[in-house]
């Protein structure tokens, strides 16, 4: 591989990072209608394609907590206790908002990549 395809690849990765970061809590709140543990919620993205580490979810959950979107409490199952997250009242508008956002926002882009084909 030459450099210059190197520095492509770094740069493409870098841009992807970006663009997720924004999307990556339209996709955590998406799954939590239902209760869920910050692995239950990796491991439900991942199955739907959406990859998603740790690192970057305990902050975000945390985040969303303090924002007050989210209820969570610890619980003892299966003798480790976990942390359980569920989207409250406040939560469901935002999501239901951010929707509509993501729809329209979709479209735009849609149509201006559509102008360079």
């Amino acid at each position: 591989m030459g450099m210059m395809n190197e520095k492509h690849t770094k740069d493409f990765e870098k841009l992807k990072q970006e663009m997720r970061r924004g999307v990556i809590v339209l996709a955590a709140m998406s799954q939590l209608k239902q209760e869920q543990y910050g692995y239950s919620l990796i491991k439900s993205l991942k199955e739907k394609g959406f990859d998603v580490g740790q690192d970057t979810l305990y902050p975000l959950l945390r985040r969303l907590e303090q924002q007050e979107l989210l209820d969570s409490e610890w619980r003892v199952d299966d003798s480790r206790p976990r942390r359980y997250y569920i989207l409250n009242k406040t939560g469901k508008e935002i999501l239901r908002d951010l929707k509509t956002e993501w729809r329209e926002q979709v479209e735009t882009i849609r149509s201006l990549l559509n102008e360079t084909e």
